[in-house]
């Protein structure tokens, strides 16, 4: 961490209260690292606008030591992102961020998701976000239990989305974890 934020941002971080709270339609539990804001709304600006890849080790370093233990459990599984908008930035914000927290719980990460159409979220305001959520598909077989990890909670309409097509692949159990939400 000491690499990547200075003492006042670590400090700002540490002091981000965590957000648990009940999933949206089709998530059992949802979980965020910290409200966005402050120094954990930069870190996510730094890494999906900045391509500041090294602040993913922060992130998840903050959600493996905070998220609570009868949330782990299963594969992590990324919400997948937009074809045009992966090509565009050159690597996926979520995915990164999946591959670093399944590697610190030393759990198996797979890809079962894919986004059809070109539609993203950022920009969009709730009714809209929610009348019209991202079109999510499985592309193979859902684990019976999954960790869905996306950067930021903001309406719930994209993990919804997951958690369907995971259920509709065969899973069980979603249960969500994120670096920040939007309150």
């Amino acid at each position: 961490m000491d690499a990547v934020l200075c003492t006042r941002c670590s400090r700002g971080l540490a002091a981000a209260t965590p957000i648990a709270a009940g999933g949206p339609q089709g998530v059992d539990r949802v979980w965020s690292s910290a409200p966005h804001d402050g120094v954990a709304r930069a870190l996510v600006g730094a890494l999906k606008f900045r391509r500041l890849l090294p602040v993913v080790e922060v992130m998840a370093e903050r959600m493996h030591w905070l998220v609570p233990g009868h949330l782990l459990g299963g594969a992590v599984v990324a919400v997948p992102p937009a074809a045009a908008r992966r090509r565009r930035r050159g690597f996926d914000p979520a995915g990164e961020l999946a591959a670093a927290l399944a590697a610190k719980l030393e759990v198996d990460q797979l890809a079962c998701l894919a986004r059809r159409g070109s539609g993203h979220q950022v920009g969009r305001g709730w009714a809209t976000r929610i009348r019209h959520p991202p079109r999510i598909e499985a592309i193979t077989a859902a684990p019976r239990s999954v960790l869905l990890i996306d950067d930021v909670l903001t309406t719930g309409a994209t993990l919804s989305a997951c958690a369907a097509a995971l259920r509709g692949a065969g899973a069980r159990r979603v249960v969500a974890l994120t670096f920040t939400r939007r309150l």
